[in-house]
């Protein structure tokens, strides 16, 4: 059964096939104050979306999809294909039933100051919301 993240409204919804290894807590300046929580896959593979949504174009590199209605961060899609012709994406995990996402690991990558992974501190979604 997928995985499924839904805006406040009701009106943008994402299906992530399969489960997501983990999710990425990110400190740059636009994860940080949009509060997301990660899952990485695939436009049209693994991770479908459908709704209308409201692009913000970050830099050369991706765009931040907003509800137009209720203004929820949903998902974030690369502009450029990647080698094997594929698009990534990134889906919040912020948006899926708590229960569901959980136990998923969460990564920590310092997109502010090295652009690098930051070590593991062993928490998982659960614990950003307990």
């Amino acid at each position: 059964m997928p995985l499924e993240g839904v805006c406040l409204c009701g009106s943008v919804k994402w299906t992530f096939d399969g489960f997501p290894e983990d999710a990425t807590a990110c400190n740059c300046t636009a994860c940080r104050r949009y509060g997301v929580l990660w899952a990485y896959g695939y436009v049209d593979g693994d991770v479908k979306v459908s709704g209308t949504t409201q692009a913000y174009v970050r830099g050369k590199a991706l765009e931040f999809h907003f509800c137009l209605t209720c203004g929820c961060t949903c998902f974030w899609r690369g502009l450029r294909k990647e080698e094997d012709g594929r698009t990534r994406i990134a889906v919040n995990l912020r948006l899926a039933e708590p229960d569901t996402v959980a136990r998923i690991p969460i990564l920590h990558f310092d997109g502010l100051h090295t652009f690098e992974d930051l070590p593991s501190t062993g928490r998982c979604v659960h614990d950003y919301w307990a």
